[in-house]
């Protein structure tokens, strides 16, 4: 049996953190893979989930997000061409 805890029970992988905004104007496929491609591009993320239509952009990061990634998604969004409209609650 593998796991990636030790025989103490510590585990040394990070956690990870899923975390949806909402873009507004995904609506067609090439739509999402700009968004995703732009987000995707992020150093702090390490994947990228968008919704076509609903604009919910699912991000996965090694940490709990923070106001400084919150402004970057959103500046990385603007700067791709679409309208950031906020993290949603979990």
């Amino acid at each position: 049996m593998s796991n990636c805890c030790t025989t103490d029970g510590s585990c040394h992988t990070p956690a990870e953190s899923k975390t949806t905004y909402k873009v507004d104007g995904v609506g067609s496929a090439h739509c999402q893979g700009v968004v995703a491609k732009a987000v995707g591009g992020l150093d702090e993320v390490a994947a990228v989930e968008v919704e076509i239509g609903t604009g919910l952009v699912t991000v996965t990061t090694a940490a709990e997000p923070d106001e400084a990634l919150d402004a970057l998604i959103a500046k990385t969004v603007d700067e791709a061409g679409y309208n950031f409209a906020g993290r949603l609650a979990a």
